[in-house]
């Protein structure tokens, strides 16, 4: 059984330098949108509206309410919100590098 005393490593730190596609900063924006910056320095925009205000927008239509949506933060390099939703972020990396942005469809 692992000591609860014991420092534990975050899993993001463990990637850094291995994988371009850590998250290190997110500002949310309005308009479910918000922009996030990697470990290598490259940053842009993701624009997450038509996938929150899809018919079919799934576990996502709890990020409809601009409250919940403003609780965005990072976990293990991994853009997240309450209730364990999450973004890709070698997905959201690899349309900010091509295109500085990101449309994420349902």
């Amino acid at each position: 059984m692992r000591d609860e005393a014991e420092p534990q490593e975050d899993s993001a730190a463990r990637l850094n330098g291995r994988v371009p596609w850590v998250v290190t900063e997110i500002r949310v924006l309005p308009g479910h949108r918000f922009h996030v910056r990697f470990t290598d320095g490259t940053e842009g925009e993701v624009d997450v509206s038509r996938l929150v205000l899809a018919e079919d927008a799934g576990v996502f239509v709890a990020l409809r309410d601009p409250a919940v949506f403003a609780q965005a933060y990072i976990e293990h390099g991994v853009v997240t919100w309450p209730g364990e939703l999450d973004l890709a972020p070698d997905a959201m990396y690899d349309e900010i590098k091509a295109n500085g942005s990101w449309i994420v469809e349902p």
